[in-house]
């Protein structure tokens, strides 16, 4: 069913019209349903996968000794993107009734034993945070640092006070539910989130009258209580309330034989935040702004001057072309033989280069990525790909990139029928393009999962979701990589506009190493030109693709200097498998634009001068 309801969000655009033909005042697009509740309405928080910026490994919330509810664990719905995520979203004992401000105890543990409390110590010293949802909201916390205000998603299993060397947990939730007064209204709404797809109307309208959750924050302590005592009440039963924080003296240190008592309170507070606007804290949280702000920064940079650079490239070669038309044929035949240059090069700069099939295959994924790519962004900037519809993203991406195969294959074997001249051998083009990126992927992923597995994380997939994946792979991305190529066979061939010479010319020997030009695909291209290299094709495609070279390096910089707290070699591994993935993408994708680039400008350059 999650499937279904992910596959369906994509029907979204047809529904967007339909709703145009409608009278009504006013839709939205925010990834769930809104919900309502009414006046004491019991409401349950769910829990997903703790995780930390210090190790890639998630781990299930119950795989602590945490309150287990009455009725048992159970799994929410998840899609494939959760899934590949590691997220595990349960049920919780944390129960709340709207606008009813209460102090409730849940549960406290048998005697702690010694694998206990070295599991609780290893999370907390790992900095793993306790990840909860309500009404499909994560939780915030807010910290002060350096007279900051820092706002985070989750909160500490435990913490480690300065100075000391006992840990303790946190056992103690204070959550503040912030709550907006609905009274219906001429609205349509349309939802893509973990509950499916569907419009509520205006005939919906009394049946929404109610409370909207628009905040949920939580201020986690540590609370020592007598376990005597508080073991002989029920759970949500009433107790105290706390003022946190507390000091070290009276919170709950991490100790064998030791029980501990977990409570919670919470408070109801009435907010003027409406339901479409509950997202703005987390899409505004310092951390992302940041982020953002370098990289809008260094792609404005990197903009303009590869702009400088290509307007001087462009008048240079204009000037060339210019110069050497406005010749007559003799004096052009004389300047052939006189000087040197990319002229020279005629009769070879289209020869087929090594490995040719290879190239043919990378630029034929790296069109499907790239396809992929900016299809993602649109989709997110229209609304679509909501951050409250967890996993969506992913999925997307996934989906997007199995029915784009068949550009894949078009691309690749009408470069192959370019190349070769014929389209002999289109098959086996076809098959090792369908095959190469999503082939090297599997095989990494498959040994990562094995780490996970052994480790016991949720970030493992279940051996049901790798069939499942394999089948998704050759059932839908293999065939259209297929039928691709076979439309590549019956396309019109790219006609060379100068003939190749039967035997090849001699490259000048150079005092540098030709990987020194690396300057941007299409300026290399012509340097190389100039120096009478014809071996253009490779280069043009790492030229560009050689930005993922510095990605994949300053991800092990990162790791090396910034994550020396990283836990364990598997989470170094784990890092690292997953920074060469993306690397790779990175080198297909900017490789395949440098490479087409290339190409085209090889293919002007040439055709707007006649040389015999």
């Amino acid at each position: 069913m999650a499937k279904l309801a992910t596959a369906s969000q994509f029907l979204c655009p047809l529904l967007f019209v339909l709703l145009l033909l409608c009278p009504c005042n006013a839709f939205y697009l925010p990834g769930t349903y809104m919900h309502t509740y009414a006046q004491q309405e019991e409401i349950y928080v769910k829990v997903n996968s703790l995780t930390s910026i210090e190790t890639e490994l998630p781990f299930s919330y119950y795989s602590l000794p945490y309150c287990q509810p009455k009725g048992g664990i159970k799994k929410s719905a998840e899609n494939l993107g959760e899934l590949l995520m590691g997220d595990q979203i349960d049920n919780s004992p944390y129960r709340f009734r709207v606008n009813v401000n209460e102090s409730l105890y849940l549960c406290t543990t048998n005697a702690l034993n010694e694998h206990d409390v070295t599991l609780l110590k290893q999370r907390t010293r790992d900095l793993y945070q306790v990840n909860m949802i309500l009404d499909n909201l994560p939780v915030l916390r807010y910290t002060n640092q350096n007279g900051a205000i820092i706002q985070w998603t989750g909160f500490p299993v435990g913490y480690t006070p300065d100075g000391s060397s006992d840990d303790y947990i946190v056992n103690h939730l204070k959550f503040k539910v912030l709550v907006h007064e609905y009274e219906g209204g001429n609205v349509k709404i349309i939802g893509t989130g973990e509950e499916g797809m569907g419009v509520i109307t205006e005939n919906d309208k009394n049946t929404m009258n109610g409370y909207e959750i628009v905040g949920f924050e939580v201020v986690p302590c540590s609370v020592k209580r007598d376990p005597d005592a508080m073991s002989k009440l029920n759970m949500y039963d009433s107790v105290d309330k706390v003022n946190c924080p507390l000091e070290i003296e009276r919170s709950q240190p991490i100790r064998e034989q030791e029980r501990i008592t977990f409570t919670y309170e919470v408070e109801f507070v009435k907010s003027d935040i409406k339901w479409p606007s509950r997202w703005d804290h987390y899409l505004k949280m310092e951390g992302a702004k940041v982020h953002w702000f370098s990289i809008m920064n260094s792609l404005m940079v990197i903009l303009f001057l590869a702009g400088i650079v290509f307007v001087i490239f462009l008048r240079t070669v204009r000037r060339d072309l210019t110069r050497y038309e406005e010749l007559d044929r003799e004096s052009q035949a004389q300047m052939t033989e006189e000087l040197s240059g990319w002229k020279l090069v005629v009769g070879d700069v289209f020869r087929e280069p090594t490995y040719s099939k290879l190239i043919c295959v990378m630029v034929g994924d790296g069109v499907q990525i790239l396809g992929m790519a900016i299809i993602t962004i649109v989709f997110a900037a229209l609304g679509f790909m909501s951050p409250a519809s967890r996993g969506m993203l992913l999925t997307g991406m996934i989906i997007l990139y199995l029915f784009l195969g068949i550009i894949a294959g078009y691309v690749s074997v009408r470069l192959w029928r370019t190349i070769k001249g014929t389209s002999e051998g289109w098959r086996s083009v076809s098959w090792s393009t369908a095959c190469f990126f999503p082939g090297v992927s599997f095989l990494v992923l498959t040994i990562l999962n094995f780490m996970l597995w052994a480790n016991n994380s949720t970030g493992a997939l279940p051996i049901s979701l790798f069939f499942a994946i394999f089948a998704l792979w050759f059932c839908i991305s293999v065939p259209l990589t297929l039928i691709g190529g076979f439309m590549g066979t019956r396309a019109e061939q790219i006609e060379y506009p100068v003939r190749t010479n039967q035997i090849p010319r001699e490259i000048p020997a150079r005092k540098y190493p030709s990987w020194l030009l690396v300057a941007g695909a299409v300026v290399l291209t012509y340097m190389h030109l100039c120096v009478e290299d014809w071996r253009w094709w490779w280069k043009a495609f790492f030229a560009s693709g050689s930005v993922a070279v510095y990605v994949f390096l300053y991800s092990i910089n990162y790791l090396v200097f910034d994550l020396k707290s990283l836990s364990g070699p598997v989470s170094a591994m784990l890092y690292v498998g997953y920074a060469f993935i993306v690397s790779l993408a990175i080198m297909l994708a900017t490789g395949t634009i440098g490479f087409l680039t290339s190409f085209s400008f090889v293919h002007y350059l040439f055709s707007s001068v006649k040389i015999d």
